[in-house]
């Protein structure tokens, strides 16, 4: 019976299953995630802020596209999504196609709301 046991550990142990994460590897994700973080405050802090470039669709898309990029690599590599099968891979991202959309469809009805009921009277603007 032990050596059954150590048989079945000996298998993982030689890496049938996937390589993980190594140290290099972590630290090479968090210095991605440190970069990119680092370019959103010196879009907003630098850029916007400064007035070299003016709020709008083009800033927010920016924002969007980085901010789903650092959600990759924390899916990816922190919560070990990368390593798994193709099925479990394949489910998570249609859920992730299904936020895109939520977040498309929200910014359209928040645009539509900003042109059409700005000037309504009975909305006071604060």
């Amino acid at each position: 019976m032990a050596s059954q046991h150590h048989d079945h550990t000996v298998g993982h142990e030689e890496g049938q299953h996937h390589e993980g994460m190594t140290k290099g590897k972590i630290w090479r994700v968090f210095f991605y995630l440190l970069a990119l973080t680092a370019l959103e405050f010196f879009i907003a802090l630098v850029l916007v802020h400064g007035g070299i470039v003016q709020k709008g669709i083009g800033v927010n898309v920016v924002y969007i596209a980085l901010t789903l990029l650092k959600a990759y690599y924390i899916v990816a590599y922190f919560m070990h999504l990368k390593f798994e099968t193709f099925g479990f891979i394949m489910s998570v991202a249609v859920v992730f196609l299904f936020i895109l959309y939520f977040i498309a469809l929200m910014l359209t009805e928040g645009g539509y709301l900003n042109t059409h009921y700005h000037s309504f009277p009975s909305w006071a603007n604060p």
